[in-house]
């Protein structure tokens, strides 16, 4: 029987225009799996993350979920396969609870329709569980706007927690905020790991990615030039590699 792994980038190419954003990118994340996407600005990274979750398709090439082709024609398309992503500015709605981001879309509701409404309770409930699971003083009551960076990360955390997803891209998650937060951080993808759920960590801190990936993807100028388990390479090597002083790995 083959081996069939939870998603399968294959051959994939991106073009806006005139400008080639990707071209023939493949690999591969296979479930509770953590992989570092690391390259400098301007490689695709950002472009990958979009194509895996539904705002872009492909010029060429192929994503595959559990096996099954996949032709997300907007997020809503990714999240229905399981993929979930806490994007680098959060996409949350400042003047809302911290519980009402958290469902958001995905309202709970009590009483039979059509005199369904919202369970305000429950989901106040809910979002101190998942809270709690992070190990963050975030509290379900409280507007986001009045929120340090390290709790607006809990809540964006916290939302994709919520669906159970299977695979979590997580772009520059430990971005401008503190120490400690980092490591609350770093212990939620380790835990996500243990639940059998991918993460695909997009990042510049070198510490962070070779702190919990189990292999690390290196794009430069839209192309892979490296896929390489994380205990067979270095943060020098890396960094070689994103910069171009070394070509491949």
């Amino acid at each position: 029987m083959n081996h069939v792994s939870l998603l399968e980038v294959q051959g994939v190419g991106k073009s806006f225009g005139a400008i080639r954003a990707l071209s023939d990118v493949s690999f591969s994340i296979e479930p509770g799996e953590v992989a570092g996407l690391m390259g400098d600005n301007g490689a695709g990274k950002s472009t990958m993350v979009k194509l895996i979750s539904g705002n872009f398709l492909p010029t060429e090439g192929e994503i595959r979920v559990d096996g099954k082709p996949c032709h997300f024609h907007k997020p809503l398309d990714a999240r229905a396969e399981g993929i979930e992503v806490v994007y680098q500015d959060l996409a949350l709605a400042d003047n809302l609870t911290a519980a009402q981001n958290v469902f958001l879309g995905r309202e709970l509701k009590k009483g039979v329709w059509p005199f369904r409404i919202l369970d305000k309770q429950a989901m106040i409930d809910r979002s101190a569980e998942l809270f709690g699971e992070l190990k963050s003083e975030t509290r379900p009551r409280d507007l986001v706007k009045k929120m340090s960076g390290g709790q607006r990360q809990a809540v964006a955390i916290a939302r994709t927690r919520l669906s159970n997803a299977k695979l979590v891209l997580m772009d520059e998650p430990t971005a401008a905020i503190s120490v400690r937060q980092v490591a609350e951080v770093l212990d939620l993808i380790r835990r996500m790991k243990a639940r059998g759920v991918a993460v695909i960590l997009i990042s510049h801190r070198m510490p962070d990615v070779f702190a919990v990936c189990d292999r690390i993807v290196v794009l430069r100028r839209g192309t892979k030039v490296a896929d390489k388990p994380t205990d067979q390479t270095s943060p020098e090597e890396i960094t070689g590699l994103i910069t171009g002083a070394i070509r491949a790995a």
